[in-house]
Formats: structure tokens, sequence, C-alpha cells
């Protein structure tokens, strides 16, 4: 009988042991773990990016038990998303220190060429074009330290080995640079070093209207959208400018202002004036995996309104992102356009939406695969007239006739 008192004590023990230390676990921690667990049952890229969420968990589990603030937890969140290495990924809350988002923050794209950064597009009207920087400067440092020790921030950490694509995404989030700080980008030019402060001067691409306008010739009509895909007002100033270039022989749709995203609705209705008939436009894929099975299907664009009937080119670049993405493939899908610019933001998949149940802090994620038509992932589809920057866009665009 005193043997079976002292077990059934020490067993009442070490249950209160350890009933102590699961109530003990802080908010910051219980957030984490069904942040790891959103991502680890729902993100739809895990496979196809190589990417060890079990270890991403071992490596960061740990650095959570010390969190005491809804700061650190933020930094902490955002040194997690950097495991994912693109930027469909994020916080719907943000910090000074935060990074701005890529592309939709990002003004120039920076590449590693021969052991050279070197700047291989900018953005139009923004700060790192109107500070004088231009497409073929070399860069020698950032915020005056060496680039290569900076990339170390923005590397996952799951890996030893980073991919071209992981150093390309820290690239793209270290010249991105944070809310709170002034860039210093310094470069080569001619055997000179200079030092240019994009910051310093007032971008006008912030302000511009849903979209813009112009009659090129007698021939050829130009409309660009400037990052509005996700306000459905664009729908019906779209419509009132497109009825008036209706008689025209060639529209070009530059989307080349669209890092954003938006929403399918807006995308659509654009393309709904482009088809007298109903067209697939992109492949969705889920997985389901309590199952271990997968939904595909495809979506579709209505006709709407009077069709514009004439010759159609989209412009499409390094700020083509989501939404601006799947209109570029959508239109090329439907064979209703020929396609003219670089590579596109190659933002993953569709996204959802999700929030902590502690904080209430929201983040999202892709958690649908998309695709061309002809089966080729959205994010590794190319321009079928293919350039290097805008610059070489805009030279081709002009040849249109």
């Amino acid at each position: 009988m005193i043997k079976n008192y002292i077990t059934g004590l020490t067993l009442f023990a070490v249950a209160l042991f350890s009933g102590n230390m699961v109530s003990a676990q802080t908010k910051y921690e219980k957030d984490f773990n069904e942040f790891w667990n959103d991502i680890n049952n729902n993100y739809a890229y895990l496979d196809q990016q190589g990417i060890n969420w079990l270890k991403v968990k071992e490596i960061y589990a740990p650095e959570f038990t010390a969190v005491r603030s809804n700061q650190e937890f933020v930094k902490l969140l955002e040194n997690v998303l950097n495991e994912l290495y693109n930027g469909h990924s994020s916080l719907n809350t943000n910090l000074d220190s935060s990074n701005r988002l890529v592309p939709s923050g990002q003004d120039l794209y920076v590449e590693k060429i021969q052991d050279k950064y070197i700047i291989t597009d900018v953005r139009k009207g923004f700060g790192a074009d109107v500070s004088g920087l231009k497409i073929g400067m070399q860069i020698t440092q950032f915020n005056g330290k060496n680039i290569d020790e900076q990339l170390n921030k923005f590397l996952p950490k799951f890996t030893t080995q980073p991919t071209a694509k992981m150093y390309q995404y820290a690239l793209d989030m270290l010249f991105a640079g944070t809310h709170n700080t002034k860039r210093a980008i310094t470069v080569s030019d001619g055997g000179t070093l200079k030092t240019f402060h994009p910051e310093s001067f007032n971008s006008g691409g912030n302000n511009a209207p849903l979209l813009l306008s112009k009659i090129v010739n007698k021939n050829t009509v130009y409309i660009r959208i400037n990052n509005s895909l996700g306000n459905n007002d664009l729908i019906a100033e779209f419509d009132k400018t497109l009825d008036g270039m209706l008689g025209y022989k060639t529209l070009i749709l530059d989307l080349t202002e669209t890092p954003g995203g938006g929403n399918t609705t807006v995308a659509r209705a654009i393309m709904g004036r482009f088809t007298d008939k109903l067209l697939p436009y992109q492949i969705h894929e889920f997985d389901e995996k309590k199952y271990q099975t997968k939904r595909h299907w495809v979506e579709y664009v209505t006709p709407r309104g009077n069709t514009y009937k004439g010759n159609l080119y989209v412009l499409a670049g390094h700020w083509t992102g989501s939404m601006g993405e799947g209109m570029t493939i959508g239109l090329d899908g439907m064979k209703r356009a020929k396609i003219i610019g670089t590579k596109m933001a190659g933002l993953l998949g569709a996204i959802s939406n999700f929030q902590m149940s502690e904080t209430k802090i929201g983040f999202q994620f892709p958690t649908e695969r998309l695709y061309h038509i002809n089966g080729t992932p959205r994010e590794s589809f190319l321009p079928g007239i293919l350039t290097k920057n805008i610059e070489e866009t805009i030279k081709k665009m002009r040849d249109i006739k």
C-alpha cells in the first residue's frame, strides 16, 4: 500500500509539472506554433521550393521562448518568412524597421553577374530612377557596407547551400530597404564612386491615377494600369477608356506597373473586353493533404461589353506581379495578345489570409498553385518577345505599328 501511494504521488507530481509546463507557454509560442502549422498544412509550394519546414521549426521555436513583446514577435516572424524566399508571403502588420514588400516596395532590380552587383532594371518614376541610378551601373556598397555580408539576413537558414533563387530574393529584399532607413547606394560609374540617395527624391509613382491612356498615332492607342488591379473602380474607368478606342487597329496594354497584386474580378472584367466567347485563362491546383489528393480547375473569362477586336500587345516586367501576372498569362493563353517584356515578378500562386489566435496578427501566403493554360507554372512564364529591361521594352513598343 505504501509503495502504491508513493507511485501515485509521483505520477501526480509529474502530471502537475507537465501541466505547469503547458500553461507556462507564452502567447507568442502558441501563435508561432499555429503560424507554423498553418503553413505546414496549407502552403502550396513547400515541395516545389525544396523547403525543409520541419527544420525551420527546429531552428526558430527555441527563439520564441524568449519573446516578450509584439515588436519582438513581429521581427522574428519576419525572419521565419524569409525561409519561404518569395514576396507572396507576408504579415498584415509591420514595424518601422520592417523591410519594404517586394516587388511593390522595390524600385530597382539588381543581379549578381560575374561576382559584380549590376543594376539590370529600374522602376520608372520612383526613387531609384529619379535619383539618377541607371541600368548597367555596378553597385559596390549598400548603406556604406559590403553587400555579400548583408545578404545573409535574408537567406534561408534551413539550408547551407542557398540556390540562385534564394540569392535573388535576398538581393531584392536588401535593395528594397526598410521603412525607417534612407538608402545610400554606392556605384562605380566610369571608375568613379558615386553615392545615390533614392529617398531624398519625391516619387510621383505613388499617387498615380487608376490608369493612363493616350493616342500613339492614327492606328495605335495605349493604356497603362497603375497598380490598381485590386480596385473595383478600375473596371468602369477601363470600360470608359476602351469604349473610346474601339476603332483603333492596335492597342498596347501596359502592365509593367502592377506590382501590388489585385483581384480576379477586376482582371476578368478587363480580359472580358478582348474576347467574344468563353475562354480559359489559368489553371488552379490545390493540395488536399489529408487525403493525398489534388484538386485542379480551370478559370474562365466571360465576354463583357463591346469587344475590342484589334491587335493587342501586353507589356510586362519585373514589376508585373500577382494578378498582373495572371492577366499576362491569361491573355497569352487565350491567344489574344502578344507579350513584350522581361520575366515578371514571379510571385507564387494564389494567396489566402490567416490570423493567429492570441495576438490577432494576420498573415497570408500562397495556398494554390497557378499555371498557364499550357501547363507552365505562372512564375516560370516568359514573354514571347523577351527583353532585358524596361528601356528595351519601351523600344520594342515604339516599333509597333
